[in-house]
């Protein structure tokens, strides 16, 4: 079996219990065992270069770290502290001014104590990405007791 995330659920949680997130404006779109898919709505405050509007590298950064955290949970099935070892972005070309941005996550590996994860920042089309990336990341990362449940608000299916 596994959950049906319910996506109304993630974003308040995210809105609710990650600030930094909440004030930017990231929004779920997407979350199963397969992956994780969380936008960034154009902000004219994030642009790296007032002039041409361009969004800073690190705004693009939080999107995809962010949207990499929260497809181990999804591939988890549960939540548990998780910190960032190491993530690895090649910026491919420079995000279009104005434009949504979304990032695709994908954890393809755990072991016990880590997570490896895939992510791709793009604005329509995953195969035109803006950037990619790779990461690691820790889990069980505190004392802090894992919670095996999303809400009793989750689904099962077979």
């Amino acid at each position: 079996m596994s959950i049906v995330f319910d996506i109304k659920q993630i974003q308040a949680m995210i809105d609710n219990g990650v600030p930094h997130c909440a004030e930017i404006g990231v929004r779920v779109h997407e979350m199963n065992v397969d992956g994780a898919v969380f936008s960034l709505p154009y902000q004219e405050r994030f642009a790296g270069n007032p002039v041409d509007g361009v969004l800073h590298g690190g705004i693009i950064t939080t999107l995809i770290d962010t949207t990499a955290g929260m497809c181990i949970y999804a591939k988890l099935e549960k939540y548990m502290p998780i910190a960032t070892l190491d993530l690895r972005i090649d910026y491919l070309k420079p995000a279009t001014p104005g434009e949504e941005l979304f990032a695709f996550a994908n954890c393809y590996r755990l072991t016990r104590s880590i997570a490896f994860v895939r992510t791709i920042a793009y604005h329509t089309e995953r195969e035109d990405p803006v950037a990619n990336s790779v990461g690691t990341f820790m889990l069980q990362s505190s004392p802090t007791p894992s919670i095996n449940r999303f809400s009793a608000a989750s689904k099962e299916t077979k």
